[in-house]
């Protein structure tokens, strides 16, 4: 007594004839089905190769196409060949051109013939299915499939909802309660034979010829009918991905298939020379009786869909065609955006840096250069200074500059003369601590020695991007520790919030500031205010700014001064 393999073959066949080779030359009787799609020529040399095993047959040729009946017709064909033709089998196991056995076959024909009885297929209800993808559970076998979802995916879609908005329900043959599964089986002779020779085959090959990816629930329907045992899983390791498609292994899967103790595996890449050689060895080593336990590599395999769905914090998501909003983080690490300050506060870098020990950066957007700290030309993870390859994907920069950079604090100036495209990113991160002194980017204008008309044009410019900008710190989708403070308000009492905002970015020591940055002159800032005012442009980002008219005769009240704690 034996076990008998049921293949379902339609393409690299030069695969599919070793392991066919490997199964016959261990006594194992091979059924081949090959796709009728293959060439004559092609079908012929495989033939000839195998010609000198006798225990391996080709039945009769099916056009197979996924989710159709065609697969399960392939698959009845071969098993009614093989309980035709070597009646020493007690169980057929379905396998396809791209399985690859994982242990000896002396190992699997001992196990089976432990369990003469039992039938290796999974079986289970439509509402306990977690795996099902894209929907159709239940419908799947209440309306009818005649489009290929493949090759007539609009017809098939609008063909669906037609039968909904008629409200069609098909008849389920009595007495038969549709269960799903893998595909990949291994039935015993008297279940199997019971399933091929049941008088109401046509009442359910009819029935089943309509419904969608019938392979996925023909047999495991049908084999609950006649079943004594059902051992609802397969002996086939298959995997697949959160989309429904197979995972495909490679030589570098070695150890990891090893581990599972399964018997068969699919999908192997085809040109994975390695597993091919090490598994279909004579000097295989065996495991005993070990039960096969997938369950060993799950961990990994959530893992892999894990990475692949969210990626890694700072890090887009893997897949062929990454999706922007899938990541699990937007920035690898914490770091710290200043607006204005370096507009209010002379050597605001160094002086940040120093207090800090953070990397802190120039205008890192700004239109002529990427003002790296200490003026660098080429940053971590060869990030260079052209403003050009930077505003190629301005988010992509400085996703990767903080992602090189990790376990380093990073801060970097922003303003309203900069690139705009990252204001949405740094809102919604959670990693942007972002700080704002809204209107100080008229200081270096008062401070020019510009023509007044330029200087009204350039700040009204600059106004309304700034505006814009803090229009989205304010939205509902902010995430990032976002301050802000008007330049008036700000020059009220500047040690509080520097002293704040250093303590949030965490200090070399914990003691108070005793030093502060030089900050800019700003006599007559006040009337440079009212002169723009007085030409049209209204400024009113700097929050409620003093103005002295001239000949007023009132005293300037004098600038709060630091209050700096030793």
């Amino acid at each position: 007594m034996t076990v008998g393999f049921a293949m379902m073959v339609h393409g690299r066949l030069h695969r599919a004839r070793q392991v066919a080779r490997h199964w016959a030359e261990h006594g194992c009787p091979v059924v081949i089905h090959v796709d009728r799609s293959v060439r004559r020529p092609a079908l012929d040399e495989l033939r000839q190769a195998l010609s000198d095993l006798p225990n391996i047959a080709f039945c009769r040729r099916h056009r197979v196409e996924w989710g159709t009946f065609s697969l399960v017709a392939a698959a009845q064909s071969a098993a009614e060949l093989m309980l035709k033709s070597f009646p020493e089998v007690h169980h057929v196991y379905l396998a396809s051109g791209s399985c690859l056995p994982l242990r000896p076959v002396e190992e699997l024909v001992e196990y089976l013939a432990q369990r003469r009885k039992t039938d290796f297929i999974e079986s289970v209800t439509t509402r306990d299915v977690p795996w099902t993808v894209g929907g159709l559970e239940q419908e799947r076998f209440q309306l009818r499939f005649p489009f290929s979802w493949k090759r007539q995916r609009r017809l098939f879609d609008a063909h669906v909802r037609l039968q909904r908005w008629l409200g069609v329900r098909r008849r389920i043959p009595e007495g038969l309660v549709p269960h799903l599964g893998s595909q990949w089986w291994c039935l015993t002779r008297q279940t199997l034979s019971a399933i091929l020779e049941d008088p109401r085959r046509p009442e359910y090959d009819r029935y089943f010829s309509r419904v969608w990816i019938p392979d996925e629930s023909y047999f495991q329907s049908l084999a609950r009918l006649y079943s004594t045992r059902i051992e609802s899983r397969s002996l086939t390791l298959s995997k697949f991905d959160f989309m429904g498609k197979p995972h495909v292994f490679y030589d570098d899967h070695l150890q990891l298939l090893r581990r599972s103790d399964c018997f068969v595996a699919r999908k192997i890449w085809p040109h994975a020379d390695r597993l091919y050689s090490v598994f279909l060895s004579p000097d295989l080593a065996t495991i005993g009786a070990s039960e096969p336990n997938p369950g060993k590599i799950d961990k990994v395999f959530s893992k892999a869909l894990e990475r692949r769905l969210n990626g890694r914090a700072g890090l887009i998501m893997h897949s062929r065609f990454p999706k922007e909003g899938y990541e699990k983080g937007k920035t690898a690490a914490p770091y710290s955006v200043f607006e204005g300050f370096s507009d209010l506060f002379e050597g605001f870098e160094e002086w940040l840096a120093e207090v800090t020990g953070a990397r802190v950066h120039g205008h890192l957007y700004a239109p002529e250069r990427v003002e790296f700290a200490g003026g660098k030309d080429i940053f971590s993870g060869a990030l260079c200074d052209s403003a050009a390859l930077r505003d190629r994907s301005p988010k992509g920069f400085l996703t990767s500059l903080i992602w090189n950079t990790r376990g380093e604090r990073q801060c970097f100036q922003f303003g309203p003369r900069d690139n705009q495209e990252i204001s949405w990113l740094i809102a919604t991160d959670p990693n942007a601590q972002i700080s704002v002194i809204s209107g100080a980017w008229a200081i270096p204008l008062f401070l020019s020695n510009r023509n007044f008309s330029d200087i009204r044009k350039e700040a009204a410019r600059l106004q309304r991007i700034e505006a814009g900008h803090l229009e989205i710190l304010g939205s509902i989708y902010t995430k990032a520790r976002v301050r802000i403070w008007t330049l008036a308000d700000f020059l009220a009492s500047p040690m509080e919030p520097l002293q704040t905002i250093i303590d949030e970015i965490g200090p070399r020591n914990p003691h108070r500031l005793t030093t502060a940055p030089k900050m800019a002159d700003l006599e007559g800032f006040g009337q440079f205010l009212q002169n723009l005012r007085n030409q049209g442009m209204q400024p009113r980002l700097m929050g409620d700014f003093p103005v002295n008219p001239p000949g007023t005769g009132s005293l300037r009240k004098p600038p709060r001064p630091y209050l700096v704690q030793k």
